[in-house]
């Protein structure tokens, strides 16, 4: 079978993407998404109300917060956080049926579930990738532009932004997002280099 750019192995891979608020990474890794029908967008599950455009099983799995308890007492979340007052975790059993499928599966999560993956080593093996936003200025511009939350909401996240980036440090990879097509080319370029790398005991092709 003729070799491909994305989409050659048996059981995917995983990264992680992590930003700061209006950075862009959830609309580069649709980018990412529509390019190659191998790698898939984690779904999170999350406590928090939807927005007017979101849809259920689509942008998140929305639970109450008894549900979401529930569930992570069952040991059914990878990782799961508490921001701005909301719950968010990844579906263990989402992440591993699409790599079953040879699927790459790209987790958009907050450093501090990040920060809990690495903290396995071994055990949870990832790809993991930092967004930066090329100032703090163009991020307040960026969060006031999309018009999704309130000020004083906006400096909340511009506050929380400063302590993610601190730890963009710990990933595998930093991109800064000055321009949505040379980061998209970026972060297209990580995604096809990591397939192709051997790594022993990892994956087959």
């Amino acid at each position: 079978m003729k070799q491909k750019l994305v989409g050659n192995l048996k059981y995917g891979k995983v990264f992680v993407v992590s930003a700061p608020a209006g950075t862009g990474k959830t609309t580069l890794v649709g980018m990412l998404t529509k390019e190659f029908e191998s790698v898939k967008m984690s779904i999170s599950c999350t406590t928090r109300p939807p927005r007017p455009f979101e849809v259920d099983g689509v942008h998140y799995h929305f639970y109450s917060d008894v549900e979401f308890q529930e569930k992570l007492e069952a040991g059914a979340f990878i990782e799961h956080v508490t921001l701005f007052g909301y719950r968010y975790g990844t579906s263990r059993e989402h992440v591993q049926e699409l790599q079953k499928k040879g699927h790459h599966v790209v987790l958009v999560i907050d450093t501090q579930g990040a920060i809990q993956l690495m903290g396995r080593g071994a055990q949870f093996e990832a790809v993991f990738i930092f967004l930066m936003p090329p100032s703090k200025e163009e991020l307040r511009r960026r969060l006031m532009e999309r018009g999704t939350e309130k000020p004083e909401v906006i400096e909340e996240r511009l506050g929380w932004s400063e302590r993610e980036m601190e730890l963009g440090s710990l990933y595998n990879y930093q991109i800064v997002n000055d321009g949505l097509a040379i980061a998209y080319e970026v972060l297209r370029s990580i995604i096809i280099a990591e397939e192709h790398i051997k790594k022993e005991g990892y994956n087959e092709r």
